[in-house]
């Protein structure tokens, strides 16, 4: 299995990218240490587009560790998938959207051409969990992965990667303790390993 991490912990304002940083590093030093090929790439870098294409293409499996950023992903990720995915046109990422001219108004989005390949997207967050879950609370109910990731999980099905379940962090700005930090590690490491496993047995 060959992994392909993107650490979109973005260095702005108060924010200095380092819980995405350190979740890089437990994702890292555990396929590590299991043998499994990676390559990292960092959005406060500069990138080049046709290589990052060519990373895509390479892994079996895309882990995205981004925070979210009023309710979006950060600009400087959306600059990177905007134009990665611009150059994986007709390279290899997505062949065109999907339609015929014969009949324009079905089959939109079944133009990928990364089947085969499947994502995990992890977000850290200063809202708690239960912002999510309780009756009258501010997320009306509705979790991360049906309400501020879903054009983020359509973007990725739009090239034609499968999903795997991800894994949401919660309440890090204001109870970011050393107590929640190790139990959110061990949570975390024993997530990736059962995905792991899950796409071993699929391959």
């Amino acid at each position: 299995m060959k992994v392909f991490i993107i650490n979109a912990g973005q260095v702005f304002a108060h924010s200095g990218g380092r819980f995405n940083n350190l979740l890089t590093s437990w994702t890292a030093a555990f396929l590590a240490e299991n043998g499994i090929e990676h390559r990292i790439v960092n959005i406060n870098d500069d990138f080049d587009a046709m290589n990052e294409v060519e990373n895509y293409k390479w892994a079996d499996l895309v882990i995205y560790h981004t925070p979210i950023w009023w309710f979006q992903v950060p600009n400087r990720l959306k600059k990177y998938i905007d134009e990665v995915f611009t150059a994986g046109h007709q390279n290899g990422m997505y062949a065109s959207d999907g339609r015929s001219r014969k009949n324009p108004a079905i089959n939109y989005g079944t133009g990928g051409l990364m089947q085969g390949t499947k994502y995990m997207v992890t977000t850290t967050w200063n809202a708690p969990d239960t912002a999510f879950t309780l009756p009258g609370e501010f997320m009306d109910q509705r979790s991360v992965d049906d309400g501020v990731l879903f054009g983020f999980h359509k973007m990725n099905q739009f090239i034609g990667m499968d999903r795997t379940a991800g894994f949401h962090f919660h309440d890090l700005e204001k109870n970011g303790t050393p107590e929640r930090i190790s139990n959110y590690h061990q949570d975390y490491l024993r997530h990736l390993e059962q995905v792991l496993k899950q796409e071993k047995q699929l391959s």
